[in-house]
């Protein structure tokens, strides 16, 4: 198809600077109640739920630079012929439980982007994988996250 321009291809390997998050007792008991959950672990704010992430590792930015999607636009969405952004799907694997204290610093990188043809026309996936370790380097978690384009 070729869809996808030379100068984008050129962008996999990119990677956004890291992003610094100090995790909160507070934080952490606002994100238990938030999401109803049941352990005390989470409502006490003594360990993060597994969805935490999730929240914690969104920018914080003024409306009017949010997408059209709600979410903050990054240096990683290269230009392309394309232009509806729709997610793609998320897969997240733990290798650290996340504590009040911790400080935690995540690299998102555009790891590959592939075209295929769907049933309603063509499309390009973007696919980001992002590491989250602690300040000291330990591994707490790895998200590979996809979104399409059409």
């Amino acid at each position: 198809m070729g869809l996808i321009p030379a100068k984008a291809r050129a962008m996999i390997g990119a990677s956004d600077p890291p992003m610094r998050v100090e995790v909160s007792r507070r934080e952490i008991i606002k994100y238990s109640i938030a999401t109803e959950q049941r352990l005390k672990k989470f409502l006490d704010g003594d360990e993060a739920p597994p969805m935490f992430l999730f929240g914690a590792l969104r920018p914080l930015v003024p409306m009017n630079e949010l997408g059209p999607d709600g979410i903050a636009t990054t240096s990683l969405l290269p230009d392309l012929p394309l232009k509806r952004v729709m997610a793609g799907g998320t897969k997240t694997r733990y290798f650290h439980r996340i504590k009040p204290g911790d400080v935690l610093l995540a690299v998102c990188t555009l790891s590959d982007m592939y075209e295929k043809r769907g049933s309603k026309g063509d499309l390009i996936f973007l696919v980001y994988r992002i590491d989250v370790r602690t300040e000291t380097g330990e591994r707490v978690a790895e998200e590979v996250q996809t979104r399409i384009v059409r």
